[in-house]
């Protein structure tokens, strides 16, 4: 997918002027239109995936490293391969499917910058992830080949980037290609010059021309020729395009300028959001179908403040159709929990099967708050599902949450083996490990259900998941005919219907669904696995951390509470240099299931931090233990120091001090995940109220001022942002419990909260200790105290506090109806 052509962004900071765009005019490589879906998403040649995070750069660290890159190390290992690069030497589970390629890769850094330099060769960098179903192909096509790989070898610096691990420098390059290319992707491929300015690029390539897109060999036989011929050209054009993207991509606040108006943003948000919706099936625009969390979370709160309103009314039925019919749909993971990627069609049933941690993370606390709005069970068993999958099959010995679950397995009765290398290699279909054939259901539920006419168990469940004779997948859905036969299962009926199709009650189908899924779940484990990318990312996990603390909160379970205090122990134990105040992005399970860390390890980037505090901020208000308040003060503390820009406001997502990052971005959409200013902007706000730092209060001001200009244009970009600029002019409640902290009393006043959404409102617990670090911060709550000897609860807003309740029911009331009877403080 090389082109030259420009494609203009609808938004002001991602666009180029004109002046640049004519600077792509000039014939270079022609190829099909990449395509792009209009959610903001990025479209690989027919799957999509999200956008990355824009994030920082490595910086050493003081421990004994677990291994050394050396390259008489790697060439000792090839004994074992026909081939052996260097990427051998890595811990990402990216790099290291590449490392037996017959390819000279490099990973990002000093001596492939060197080589390019010294040799004076261009640079091909190709960047993906190890769960990515098109970076597969790419790789068995085009990098196991060896005419391919010797191309590649004698003529380019190969460099290999895991964009989870480096997703800085992917937002520089993926910006870059977004601009070019009018779309983007994974696999992205892209050609730098040796000072890393790129000059060209794209992403998935078939290794020969195949219709009107290039193949790989003649897209590299057509970038030497012109590198030969037409060097200063390229040069010059590379270099205005990267200065055109600097200014294009600049965020800042004009002197003197406020947030924006909140609910002028936020209703411009909600309607943004509803000519986008989908009303059958729920979610927002056509197929391919994403969960989009941000966008749920933003309907529920815009509902709580508009809750008499028929918007109001209307944006909550968005987010809570959205989540239903995501439950019941074949995304959702019937047999084993847990949510794919996204839908390929319009109706949530037939999904790209990746499953990703950060998915997980976000949807458990959609589903957990849709219980808390609507009182529907439903929705809390699928958030406790979540973490069920989460806790059974992404969650590391450590405490920490492994990356991503491939969609890509070899099928239960095996696959073609492929001779490639000198390794034998079974071919792996998407999906392989989730679907099944009629066959195969009725063959393990062949017994006849008591008083239902004769009904078999697999009738009752095949009704209900519509598994059909022939599979259920749609031809169209299934383009390259890995899904055929297949089913994959769907809610097709209420278990009232279904009950009601057979004769029985509720609570046999019930029943017969819940120990089918059970001895499916079983069998699932006799089928070969797909790759589990055991990586750990600190702002992943800072997600998860969110999640376990929320969810255990509302569900007043202990052991989720308890996994959440282990992940942030892991977190602070193994992702914190306590000696260089700095949050490392990520650590590795070795071979032997021990945490491994490459030397140097990558420092933390701004989402790294961000996600990290709002996560322990989560904890501290599950938990009330302020040692997580503390850590959560010294990490924003850090934050400021290292990303905030002083200048123009906003947070820079990877560090201004790195020069091999070209492009110094704040990300400005809030996609597959948040953009880090997003909740870093809800962040400063609780802390100030929590530490009573008023600079941290007109620090979220500036940041979402220097966002001002997205925020009024097309909000629905930002839609966590909108959320923090609603905290903003609703402000905080204060709601200060006074009691012990395991006292029953006290798990009384706080159940009722945690009950309730409030996405307006900070909790805090006092014991009666007036140096503890909340009163040794907010002097006035040493004045708070249990009424009569019972715990008491203050609500308090804009420094006025209500009279002072005991009863449940009575502070439950006083919450929902935002109380203005008030005591002056």
């Amino acid at each position: 997918m090389i082109t030259l052509a420009w494609r203009r962004s609808a938004c002001r900071n991602n666009r180029v002027d004109s002046a640049a765009a004519r600077l792509l005019a000039a014939p270079f490589l022609a190829s099909e239109r990449p395509l792009r879906n209009s959610g903001g998403h990025l479209r690989c040649f027919g799957l999509i995936h999200p956008r990355p995070p824009s994030i920082r750069s490595p910086l050493h660290h003081h421990q004994q490293p677990a291994y050394h890159r050396r390259s008489s190390v790697f060439m000792s290992m090839a004994s074992a391969h026909k081939h052996t690069n260097r990427l051998s030497l890595e811990r990402s589970p990216y790099l290291l499917q590449h490392a037996h390629n017959p390819v000279d890769w490099y990973p990002w850094g000093k001596e492939a910058f060197d080589k390019a330099k010294s040799e004076d060769k261009p640079i091909f960098l190709s960047v993906g992830y190890s769960t990515c179903h098109w970076c597969h192909v790419m790789e068995r096509e085009s990098f196991e080949d060896e005419e391919i790989g010797k191309i590649l070898s004698d003529n380019f610096v190969c460099i290999k980037v895991d964009r989870e691990e480096r997703p800085d420098v992917d937002k520089v390059y993926m910006t870059f290609i977004q601009a070019t290319c009018g779309g983007g992707g994974w696999p992205m491929s892209v050609w730098l010059t040796p000072d890393l300015r790129p000059f060209i690029g794209g992403t998935y390539f078939p290794p020969t021309d195949h219709a009107r897109r290039p193949g790989l060999n003649t897209v590299l036989t057509r970038i030497l020729e012109q590198w030969q011929n037409n060097r200063p050209a390229l040069e010059s054009n590379g270099a205005r395009i990267l200065e055109a993207l600097k200014k294009g991509t600049a965020v800042s606040a004009n002197p003197g300028e406020t947030p924006p108006s909140a609910p002028d943003v936020a209703q411009r948000c909600f309607q943004q959001l509803a000519h986008s919706y989908e009303e059958e099936y729920g979610g927002f625009r056509d197929a391919p179908k994403f969960p989009t969390p941000v966008n749920l979370m933003f309907l529920m709160s815009f509902w709580s403040v508009n809750r008499c309103s028929s918007e109001g009314g209307e944006a909550l039925q968005m987010a809570l159709h959205t989540l239903r019919m995501m439950a019941r749909g074949g995304i959702h993971d019937h047999v084993a929990q847990g949510f794919h990627r996204y839908s390929t069609d319009i109706s949530w049933h037939v999904p790209h099967f990746e499953k990703m941690l950060y998915d997980q993370a976000q949807l458990a606390v959609a589903y957990i708050t849709a219980s808390q709005v609507s009182g529907e069970q439903l929705f809390a068993d699928v958030a406790k599902d979540i973490l069920l999958y989460v806790s059974r099959d992404l969650s590391d010995k450590s405490g920490g949450f492994y990356s991503a679950e491939d969609a890509d397995s070899v099928p239960p009765s095996g696959g073609a083996e492929k001779k490639e290398g000198g390794a034998e290699k079974m071919e792996k279909r998407e999906g392989a490990f989730c679907v099944w054939t009629a066959a195969e259901v009725r063959d393990l539920f062949p017994e006849v259900v008591e008083g239902s006419s004769g009904a078999t168990q697999a009738d009752v469940f095949m009704h209900h998941y519509g598994v059909k004779e022939l599979g259920n997948v749609d031809p169209e859905q299934d383009p390259h005919g890995e899904l055929g036969g297949q089913n994959i299962l769907i809610v097709r009926y209420s278990v009232e219907l279904t009950a009601a199709r057979f004769g029985l009650s509720v609570d046999r189908v019930s029943e017969l669904l819940s120990a089918a899924r059970a001895k499916m779940a079983d069998v699932r484990k006799t089928r070969p696995r797909p790759h589990l990318d055991t990586k750990m990312l600190a702002s992943w996990n800072g997600l998860m951390l969110s999640a376990y603390s929320c969810v255990g909160a509302v569900l007043e379970d202990k052991a989720l509470l308890e996994r959440a205090v282990q992940a942030a122990n892991f977190l602070k134990e193994n992702l914190w240099d306590a000696e260089r105040q700095t949050v490392l992005r990520s650590c590795y399970r070795g071979e032997d299931m021990e945490l491994q860390q490459i030397s140097p390890p990558i420092s933390g980037f701004l989402d790294d931090y961000a996600f990290l505090v709002s996560g322990l901020l989560d904890l501290y208000e599950a938990s009330l233990q302020t040692q997580w308040l503390q850590w959560a003060e010294q990490l924003q503390l850090r934050q400021d120091v290292l990303f905030w820009d002083q200048q123009d406001g906003g947070y820079f997502c990877s560090d201004p001090n790195d020069t091999s990052i070209l492009l110094q971005l704040k990300k400005d959409q809030d996609g597959a995940e948040p953009s880090a200013n997003s909740v870093s902007a809800s962040n400063l706000l609780r802390l100030s109220h929590y530490t009573g730092r008023h600079d941290w209060l007109l620090r979220s001001e500036q940041l979402l001022a220097a966002f001002s200009d997205r925020l009024q244009r097309v909000p629905v970009a930002l839609p966590e942002m909108v959320q923090a600029l609603m905290a903003h002019h609703y402000t905080l409640r204060e709601i200060v419990i006074c009691g012990q902290r395991e006292a029953p009393d006290t798990l009384i006043l706080l159940s009722a909260v945690h009950s309730l959404f409030l996405p307006h409102k900070v909790l805090m617990l006092i014991d009666g200790d007036a140096d503890s670090y909340l009163c040794q911060r907010l002097p006035h709550l040493s004045s708070m105290s249990q009424q009569g000897g019972v715990a008491t609860a203050y609500v308090c807003q804009n420094f006025t506090c209500s009279p002072p309740v005991t009863d449940p029911q009575e502070l439950r009331r006083l919450l929902l109806d935002g109380n203005t009877e008030t005591l002056a403080e």
